[in-house]
């Protein structure tokens, strides 16, 4: 089954060029079935870029989805225009009486800052607070897992000396979760971030559980079974270009950045890189909206209850 968006949204041409089958509303409307409820809360700055990134994931299951892009209604995008986001976001405020069957928060640009200095940290809050009744599956990435590893068990972040940024081999700790159903014993993984999650910092009685790690990295994946979250501390949902865009931006800024670990043939950043992590994204979020489908409620208004 295709995934459906808005007809004008900027991902759709991008997707359609890729074979990504594509549905519209009319389509929708003809078949006797219940679409996944997706919601994306984007908190990336090039938010049509991280919009094609996590369409093209979750648009390649046989299941039909229904993608909701949401925005934080108390900060203002710098990075995106207004009429984008006024054609196709809604504010939490205007979702936040629905229920969805999985919900995604992306990364980022404010690691750096103390959670709770960061502008939209109160608001941030209730939306984790609302997953938990609202939400079948949360699935949170890059510093929006470290944010939801904070408000949920304290589980606090590391700055590092050195910026953790390329591509890094990950170890496959847990082959019989539903996450990681044809995952290699190891695998690629981007990775851009100035800090960290520990191993050890993770409370014994938090019921996480640690799928994957790297031993240059630290942990990457954490399953939590209450509540079905899904923290994710690295961009497996990265473009081939993605870190490159990042060097290129940081070398014409004057930036000290080192060339982004494995990426490039040979360390060469004139070459093309080369996408080592396509197919494990692709098998990520296929087994967790394959979970979230074997799951969740079949009425969306039993979601959450009794959590």
């Amino acid at each position: 089954m295709p995934i459906k968006i808005p007809d004008q949204l900027p991902a759709r041409q991008v997707l359609e060029k890729e074979g990504v089958s594509i549905m519209d509303e009319q389509t929708a409307l003809r078949q006797d079935i219940r679409p996944l409820q997706i919601g994306l809360l984007n908190l990336m700055p090039n938010k049509v870029r991280t919009e094609t990134q996590i369409a093209r994931l979750i648009g390649a299951s046989p299941l039909q989805v229904e993608l909701t892009l949401v925005r934080i209604g108390t900060h203002k995008a710098k990075n995106t225009s207004e009429d984008h986001l006024i054609a196709f976001y809604q504010t939490w405020e205007e979702v936040k009486d629905r229920k969805f069957d999985g919900f995604i928060i992306t990364g980022a640009p404010v690691e750096l800052l103390p959670f709770e200095d960061v502008t939209y940290w109160d608001e941030l809050k209730q939306i984790m607070d609302w997953t938990t009744t609202n939400v079948h599956s949360p699935f949170f990435i890059c510093w929006g897992a470290m944010a939801a590893a904070w408000h949920f068990h304290r589980v606090p972040k590391h700055t590092l000396e050195h910026k953790a940024f390329g591509v890094y081999r990950h170890n496959n700790n847990a082959p019989a979760s539903p996450y990681l159903a044809g995952f290699s014993d190891d695998f690629a993984i981007p990775v851009s971030r100035w800090t960290e999650v520990r191993a050890s910092d993770i409370p014994e009685d938090s019921g996480l559980e640690l799928l994957m790690e790297s031993e240059e990295t630290g942990p990457s994946l954490l399953a939590e079974e209450a509540g079905n979250r899904l923290y994710m501390f690295n961009h497996i949902e990265y473009d081939s270009t993605s870190l490159k865009e990042e060097y290129d931006r940081d070398v014409a800024a004057g930036v000290t950045i080192a060339v982004p670990h494995e990426y490039y043939p040979d360390d060469d950043p004139q070459r093309r890189p080369l996408n080592r992590w396509r197919s494990h994204a692709h098998l990520l979020f296929g087994n967790w909206i394959n979970r979230v489908y074997q799951t969740t409620e079949y009425d969306l208004e039993n979601i959450g209850k009794g959590r």
